[in-house]
């Protein structure tokens, strides 16, 4: 792992948080899309070399809707940047982290994903990052 890709902040409503982070960082988010197969639309700010991904559920069975629905707004997952998102999986399969795609696929901001399993991560969703080229 390279360094933190981003934070994902699970949200209620897009429109709204986005007026908030516009604010706290001075400036409108770079990129907002909608991941249809995820049931999510995002926001991504960016502050200095660190990004901040605002994501609200577009139907009540996403993940972020349940996540919201369990735990309320708040930092959903961090996110890590790899260099090879396929033998990072598979480094991290040997060493007994739960991997829940193990198969990358495609997210926000032009990348392919893979997450880990919060229980086998001390609590934390952790979603491995690889720029598509």
């Amino acid at each position: 792992m390279r360094k933190i890709e981003h934070i994902g902040i699970a949200v209620k409503d897009l429109e709204v948080s986005n007026l908030i982070f516009e604010k706290l960082f001075g400036a409108p988010p770079y990129k907002s899309e909608e991941v249809a197969s995820e049931g999510v639309k995002t926001s991504f700010f960016q502050s200095g070399p660190n990004k901040i991904e605002l994501l609200e559920a577009t139907n009540e069975d996403s993940p972020i809707a349940k996540f919201i629905e369990k735990k309320g707004e708040g930092i959903h997952h961090i996110a890590f940047d790899v260099e090879d998102i396929v033998a990072e999986t598979q480094r991290l399969l040997e060493e007994g982290f739960v991997v829940l795609n193990e198969i990358p696929k495609k997210g926000a901001d032009n990348k392919l994903v893979v997450f880990l399993h919060p229980k086998s991560t001390n609590g934390v969703l952790i979603e491995l990052c690889q720029e598509i080229q």
